[in-house]
C-alpha cells in the first residue's frame, strides 16, 4: 500500500465569488455547494484508503494557510473529524511556488521518502473514486522521479483556465508526457484547443516525491529555494502551528510553481482526469454545478424565481428574501451588507466590483459580515454614533480573552446556552434570558462552559466602539 501526504493550499481570496467570498473569509471556507465547505470536502476527499481497492492510503494532511485563517482551518477540520498532520503559517501570500517548496522541505525532513499530493482547497470533484484512480495512475511515473500534474479533460473552450498540451489525444487517462503549459487563451484560441483534443485544463494539482520536488527547486528556482529554506529553518511553533519566519519569507519571489519550476523541468508527466471537476472560478460555475432546472434556474432557500431562465438567485441571509421576475442570464447574490446583480456572461468581471469597492474604501470589499475568531464569531446588527449591537456565538469550551475597554461599557444578554462571566473579581453563570452589565474599564471575560454553542446579544455604549479598543491580559490564543 502506497501512502500519500495531501498538501492543501488554503490561502486564496476568491474575489470572483464576491460577495460571499471575501478576503477575510474566502470561498474555500464557505458552504457553496451544500452544508460542507470546499475546504472540508477537499480534505475529506484525500483521506483513508482508495475506494474499492485499498491500494492507496492517505496520511494526515499538511495544510498551508495564513495567520488569519489558522483557527478556521483547525475548526473546520475538527468538524469534519480530520486531524491535520501539520499546519504551516505563511507570513504573507507569495503565490504557490514558495508554499509548495515549504511543504516539500518539511516533508523531506519529517517523513523521508514521502509522496506529496498538492491540491487547492477550493475545487469540486464529485467522483472521489475516479479521482483516486487518477492518483493511482500517477504513482508509476512518480516512482521514476517524475513530477506529475493532473489535467482536466475540457468540456468546452474555457478562457478562465490555463491549459496543458499533451503529446497525443486524450485516451484512457494514462499518464502522458507534458509538452507545454499554455496561458489562459482568448475565446477563439480556447475553442481551437478544445476541438483539437490535445489540451487539458490546468487544475493546479501536482504529485511527486518530496525529495524530487526539492531537487527541482534547487535546480530551477534557486532564488526561491534559499529564502524558503531559511524561513522554514527559522520557523517557530505557536499553539501547534508552525509559523514560517517572516523576514526570510519576505525575500522569496511572488511566483507560481508553473513559472518557477514546471515550465523549466524536463521530468514532467500529466495524468488526464476525465470525470467532472470545477474550481468554482465564478458564479457561472456555481450555477452550472448546482443542477439548474428545466428552465436553467437555480435558487437557494430564501430565493424565488418567477418566469426566469438561465438565472442564479441566491440569498445568503436568513433575513433577506430575493425575488426575480422575468430574468434571463442573470446572477443575483444577496447578503446582509451587499448585493451583486450581473449578467451571467460577466461572471469573470466580478473581481472588478471588488476593485471598485476597494477604491471607495467600502468595507464590503474585503470584510465578511460575520467576523470569525478562534472562539467563534460575531456580527454587527446595528451600529450608531455611540452604540453598537452585536450577536456573538462562542463554541463549546471556548473562551474570549480576559480584557478591558477604555471607551465603552457593555450589556450582555444570553439567548442560547450558558455563559460563565468574569467581571473584575466576580465569576458567575449567566443562563438564557439573563443579562449582565460590564462597566467601562472593568476587567472581564466570557466563556462557554457547556456542550452546545452559546449565543448572546451584546449592546455596546460609549464614545468609541471600534474593535481596537481592547486591552488583553490573558489569551489562550496568544493574541496581542
Amino acid at each position: 500500500m502506497t501512502t500519500i501526504t495531501p498538501v492543501l493550499l488554503c490561502g486564496g481570496s476568491g474575489t470572483r465569488l464576491w460577495p460571499l467570498s471575501r478576503k477575510s473569509y474566502p470561498k474555500q471556507f464557505v458552504p457553496l455547494m451544500g452544508e460542507e465547505t470546499l475546504f472540508q470536502a477537499s480534505a475529506r476527499r484525500l483521506q483513508g484508503t482508495r475506494q474499492g481497492s485499498g491500494d492507496l492510503n492517505f496520511d494526515r494532511p499538511l495544510v498551508l494557510t495564513n495567520s488569519d485563517f489558522r483557527f478556521i482551518v483547525t475548526e473546520q477540520l475538527s468538524l469534519a473529524a480530520i486531524d491535520p498532520g501539520a499546519v504551516l503559517i505563511e507570513p504573507e501570500g507569495r503565490n504557490t511556488a514558495p508554499a509548495i517548496l515549504a511543504a516539500a522541505l518539511h516533508l523531506e525532513a519529517t517523513s523521508p521518502g514521502a509522496i506529496m499530493l498538492v491540491a487547492p482547497s477550493d475545487q469540486v470533484v464529485p467522483d472521489t473514486a475516479a479521482f483516486h484512480a487518477a492518483i493511482e495512475r500517477g504513482l508509476e511515473p512518480v516512482s521514476r522521479g517524475q513530477l506529475v500534474t493532473f489535467g482536466i479533460k475540457p468540456t468546452h473552450g474555457e478562457t478562465g483556465y490555463g491549459y496543458l498540451e499533451i503529446a497525443s489525444p486524450i485516451a484512457d487517462g494514462a499518464p502522458q508526457k507534458l509538452s507545454r503549459f499554455v496561458e489562459k487563451p482568448d475565446a477563439d484560441r480556447a475553442t481551437q484547443m478544445f476541438e483539437s483534443g490535445k489540451f487539458l485544463w490546468n487544475a493546479g494539482i501536482f504529485m511527486a516525491r518530496a525529495s524530487d520536488m526539492v531537487a527541482a527547486f534547487r535546480a530551477h528556482a534557486p532564488e526561491t529555494f534559499a529564502p524558503v529554506e531559511a524561513s522554514l529553518a527559522q520557523g517557530k511553533t505557536d499553539l501547534g502551528f508552525l509559523r514560517l519566519d517572516p523576514e526570510a519569507w519576505s525575500t522569496a519571489p511572488d511566483i507560481s510553481i508553473d513559472y518557477a519550476v514546471m515550465e523549466k523541468a524536463d521530468n514532467l508527466s500529466v495524468v488526464p482526469f476525465v470525470s467532472e471537476w470545477s474550481d468554482l472560478g465564478g458564479w457561472d460555475a456555481v450555477w452550472r454545478e448546482s443542477n439548474p432546472d428545466a428552465q436553467g434556474v437555480v435558487t437557494s432557500q430564501g430565493a424565488t424565481a418567477i418566469d426566469c431562465a438561465n438565472t442564479l438567485l441566491r440569498s445568503e441571509s436568513e433575513r433577506m428574501e430575493v425575488v426575480g421576475i422575468g430574468l434571463e442570464n442573470i446572477m443575483a447574490i444577496a447578503m446582509n451588507d451587499a448585493v451583486l446583480v450581473a449578467d451571467m456572461s460577466r461572471a469573470q468581471d466580478v473581481k472588478k466590483a471588488v476593485e471598485a469597492l476597494k477604491a471607495k474604501k467600502a468595507p464590503q470589499a474585503t470584510a465578511f459580515p460575520k467576523d470569525h475568531r478562534p472562539w467563534g464569531w460575531f456580527e454587527s446588527l446595528v451600529v450608531g454614533g455611540r452604540f453598537q449591537v452585536k450577536r456573538i456565538m462562542v463554541h463549546p469550551g471556548a473562551s474570549l480573552s480576559l480584557q478591558s475597554h477604555h471607551h465603552r461599557s457593555e450589556h450582555w444578554i444570553v439567548v442560547e446556552g450558558t455563559a460563565r462571566v468574569t467581571v473584575d473579581e466576580e465569576v458567575k453563570l449567566v443562563t438564557e434570558n439573563q443579562s449582565v452589565y460590564i462597566p467601562l474599564g472593568a476587567v472581564h471575560r466570557m466563556e462557554n462552559p457547556g456542550k452546545v454553542p452559546m449565543v448572546l446579544i451584546e449592546v455596546q455604549t460609549g464614545a468609541y466602539v471600534g474593535e481596537d479598543d481592547i486591552v488583553r491580559y490573558e489569551d489562550v490564543y496568544a493574541r496581542s
